[in-house]
Parts: structure tokens; C-alpha cells; sequence
């Protein structure tokens, strides 16, 4: 599935009847990889949400290659946007449990080769495949949580604080996994640490005081 195009066009949010986010306007290039960044409850995660309806944005202000996302059929967005909660949330049972679940959901299976292909795309070995989820690492669990939405073949990506809870070694391959990925997926993550992904991002979004700038 290609990449897409976002244009966001004087977006803004409010939340609880305060202003968030105020006449948000930019655009990303197929296969870039975007960082918002910013302080905790500046409006980063709830714009990621609003990209894929998890948060419902208002109209005619988010466009996938020049389609309105409130206009297109939600699950269908979905299935092109996935996205990777900051909280990383495996299911009970097996790593390869896990990365099947998406295409589970469509009436998919996926051979054990797949899954070894996908585990293998988030630098992590297919040794893992048979082993329970709840056994693993922070930074192995957020690479798994990877390879499952992955596993849908989205044509972007949303993560939400993607290398909160790793350490120093754990932030560096996320985000070198994250940059081998430039061009094939359209890849939006939030951080609020600027020399994590500084040297990935091909655009770094500041979310300052309810406005965005692009540097």
C-alpha cells in the first residue's frame, strides 16, 4: 500500500471547553517521518488520535491524499493509519499471538513465516514467536506492539510516545528501526525529548502554548 499524503488545514481542538490546539496547518510528504513534540497535555497525542478518528477532528481539517478522514469509512482508516499507544498493551498468550491479531480480525491467518518476516522487520528474532507475551522486556514489547501493526500493511504510522519507557540503549534501536522504515511508511511520533529524534525525523513539529512550529 503506498504511502500517504496528510494535509492538516487550520486544525484546532479544544478539550473540556479549553483550547488546545489553535489553526494547525501543515503537510507531510509520502514516507516521512514526522515528530510532534512538546510537554505533556500540549495537545501531541490528541492530534495523533484526531489523524485516524480515534478522536473525532473537525471537518475539512485533516486530508489523506486529499481526502477528508471524517468523510472516509473509519475502520478502512484504520487499516491504512495504525497506531502504537504509548502504553503498550500485549495480549495474553504467544508473541505470534500478537502480531497475528490484525489480519485475525479480517479473516486472515498468518503463516509462521509472516510472523518471523515481521518480528525480523522490528529487530527482533523469530525465536521470540512462541514465547509469552508477558515475558518480555519493555523495549521487546514495544517492538512486538510494532510488528503487530505492521502487520495490517498500514500505509502510516502513529505512535504515541514511542520511547517513553525505554532506556538509552532500548530509545536508539526504536528509533533506528523507526528511520530503516523511511519511504516505505508515513510515520508520525510524539516525543517531548528532542535528541531522541532529532537525528530520524525528517520534520520536528513544537507544540508550544497551543501553536505549532515547524523547524
Amino acid at each position: 500500500m503506498p504511502s500517504p499524503r496528510f494535509d492538516i488545514t487550520h486544525f484546532s481542538l479544544s478539550r473540556h471547553g479549553m483550547p488546545v490546539l489553535a489553526d494547525v496547518s501543515f503537510y507531510v510528504d509520502p514516507g516521512e517521518i514526522v515528530c510532534l513534540l512538546g510537554p505533556s497535555g500540549g495537545g501531541k497525542s490528541s492530534l495523533l488520535r484526531c489523524l485516524n478518528r480515534l478522536t473525532e477532528p473537525p471537518p475539512q481539517t485533516i486530508f489523506l491524499d486529499n481526502q477528508d478522514v471524517t468523510e472516509m469509512d473509519v475502520l478502512a482508516l484504520r487499516r491504512r493509519v495504525g497506531m502504537v499507544f504509548q502504553q503498550v498493551a500485549l495480549f495474553p498468550g504467544t508473541v505470534a499471538d500478537n502480531v497475528a491479531y490484525g489480519p485475525g480480525l479480517q479473516a486472515e491467518s498468518l503463516p509462521p513465516e509472516e510472523v518471523s518476516r515481521l518480528l525480523a522487520l522490528a529487530d527482533l528474532s523469530a525465536e521470540l514467536a512462541g514465547r509469552d507475551s508477558q515475558e518480555l522486556s519493555g523495549g521487546q514489547a514495544q517492538r512486538v506492539a510494532l510488528a503487530r501493526a505492521l502487520a495490517t500493511e498500514p500505509a502510516a504510522m502513529l505512535l504515541d510516545e514511542p520511547t517513553s519507557a525505554l532506556d538509552p540503549a532500548g530509545r536508539h534501536e526504536l528509533l533506528a528501526l523507526l528511520a530503516s522504515l523511511r519511504g516505505q511508511v508515513t510515520i508520525f511520533l510524539s516525543s517531548h525529548i528532542l535528541a531522541d529524534v532529532e537525528r530520524v525525523c525528517d520534520t520536528i513539529g513544537i507544540i508550544r502554548e497551543g501553536e505549532l512550529v515547524l523547524v
